[in-house]
């Protein structure tokens, strides 16, 4: 398929999906808030995919023997018996991560939905069903927790059980018309889309609490592109502050699978986002053994301390968020700020991202973090930490992006590159912030501004009004302030105005009112004489 026919493809799969969220959202909007009914949506998509998952994994070999046979056809006890049994339970969940009876798939629940009066409890059961058949093996810690924010039984879907399951029987037919074909062959990313549209439709709900989870996609393809730019293979990729796994997602979707040796790996504070993150994994066909997400407080309690370096790092942390800072003297002595010297402000944790990105990273690696700009030319700490990068040659490149690229926002963003292996001293400054396309609720980065922006990165040549390679001695002599405005000249875009030709002009005009004048004054003077 060319590149042409792929891109009509994602347009059509895009729309197919956004229209069937939309009339999802007509049927229970109103009684399900709509940031909460987020959840629904993406959840039962995931109950979708997993049930589809482990149905293609059952038939694939069945079919070789039996063309008739179909999972979803037998029943629970002769899957227990050939599938469960003692020989083979412990291979199936060991390679799949979880175990679904035939009886409990999306197919089969969704076949009897509506004359179900037991729906919202028996979803609410297959769930933990679903969730226990981890316990006891590897999976347990990827598996375990997924579903818990789509309470089923919950007044949210209505006050009645009728209520409940007259909604859930919506969802659950509306995910079902959505023609996915084969999740792991489209050529849009299904969840991420999903979770980007009820995002930008539920903003008003969401504001802030539901953007800064997730990173567009244009903005992680170009992260992505630049982590791996001139690298053959890495050995895995880190987000400390992962959100829904887009970053990660995109380090995935744009290479093939083999160059990332030993995995996704990263950490988020948020349960919601953190259980998104983990289904986000699994609709990729990115199996438990191949991924390493935990929750918790990454500046605190960060929870991959003990892996080896990574090689790539993409992160969006949270902008200039409060953290205990110096309030907790131990901090300073932590292997991850100590280097600096100084920790970053109470009011300002961005730079505690910073250097625990940094402390993470490979000799041979780098990582792109987006930053909000004014961490680049605050003076105090801040000012402290920036000498520390720059003096110590880990910073790569300073991008400055369009605004209102992010849901919930329309600030602007700029991308720290840093890097271990820095060949010389000088640093990149890059003004993209003209490098976008405007659509209805956001700037998006197109694949032609995502290109000139890596193709810059990596000849790190001067162009006037786009970027310099700047010398660590005029960063020194600016106090090492690091904006991308004060190193890239903003080209004059007014109309240049030449004042020999203005002046010549204002004079033929003067001229010609004051002969217009004349004859005004004339023809008074023969009226008053008549």
């Amino acid at each position: 398929m060319n590149e042409y026919s792929k891109e009509n493809n994602g347009i059509n799969q895009r729309a197919e999906l956004h229209k069937k969220i939309w009339a999802i959202a007509d049927k229970v909007r109103g009684a399900v808030d709509g940031w909460d009914f987020k959840q629904y949506i993406l959840g039962i998509l995931f109950y979708r995919f997993i049930s589809e998952n482990i149905t293609e994994y059952f038939n694939k070999d069945e079919k070789i023997e039996n063309p008739d046979f179909n999972y979803e056809n037998i029943s629970d006890e002769d899957a227990v018996k050939y599938f469960r049994g003692l020989n083979s339970e412990d291979d199936i969940v060991k390679q799949k991560g979880f175990f679904i009876l035939p009886s409990q798939l999306f197919a089969n629940i969704l076949k009897n939905a509506r004359k179900n009066n037991d729906l919202n409890t028996d979803l609410a059961r297959i769930f933990k069903e679903i969730e226990s058949s981890a316990s006891g093996y590897a999976s347990e810690d990827d598996i375990k927790g997924l579903f818990d924010d789509i309470d089923t039984t919950s007044h949210r879907l209505g006050n009645t059980v009728a209520e409940k399951n007259k909604r859930l029987a919506d969802i659950l037919e509306g995910i079902a018309e959505i023609n996915f074909q084969d999740f792991k062959n489209n050529e849009i990313d299904a969840f991420g889309d999903a979770y980007e549209f009820l995002i930008s439709n539920y903003a008003s709900n969401a504001g802030k609490s539901g953007g800064e989870f997730f990173t567009p996609q244009s903005v992680s393809k170009l992260l992505a592109r630049i982590v791996i730019e001139g690298k053959q293979t890495i050995n895995k990729v880190y987000d400390p502050t992962c959100g829904s796994g887009s970053l990660l997602l995109q380090m995935k979707k744009q290479f093939d699978e083999n160059i990332i040796q030993e995995g996704f790996f990263g950490q988020e504070i948020n349960i919601t986002t953190y259980n998104l993150a983990r289904m986000n994994m699994f609709l990729h066909n990115i199996n438990f053994n191949n991924f390493n997400l935990k929750i918790g407080d990454t500046l605190l309690s960060p929870m991959h301390k003990d892996e080896k370096p990574f090689d790539a790092i993409v992160s969006n942390p949270p902008y200039s968020i409060k953290w205990v800072g110096d309030a907790d003297p131990t901090l300073i002595n932590d292997e991850r700020f100590a280097p600096a010297g100084k920790l970053a402000p109470k009011s300002y944790a961005d730079f505690a991202f910073i250097m625990h990105s940094l402390n993470h990273l490979s000799s041979q690696g780098r990582a792109a973090i987006v930053c909000f700009p004014g961490i680049f030319y605050r003076k105090g700490a801040e000012q402290t930490i920036r000498k520390y990068l720059v003096d110590n040659n880990f910073i790569d490149t300073i991008i400055q992006l369009p605004e209102n690229l992010f849901f919930g926002t329309s600030i602007t963003t700029s991308i720290l590159v840093m890097a271990k292996n820095k060949m010389n001293t000088n640093i990149l400054f890059i003004d993209a912030s003209k490098e976008f396309k405007k659509e209805k609720n956001n700037n998006i980065l197109e694949d032609k501004n995502i290109n000139k922006i890596v193709e810059k990165f990596v000849n790190k040549e001067n162009e006037n009004y786009f970027a310099r390679f700047v010398t660590k001695e005029e960063i020194e002599e600016n106090d090492y302030n690091l904006s991308v405005s004060s190193y890239v000249e903003k080209e004059d875009t007014r109309e240049k105005i030449d004042i020999k030709v203005l002046n010549a002009q204002i004079k033929e005009t003067v001229f010609k009112i004051n002969q217009l004048r004349l004859d005004i004054d004339k023809i008074v003077e023969e009226l008053d004489f008549e």
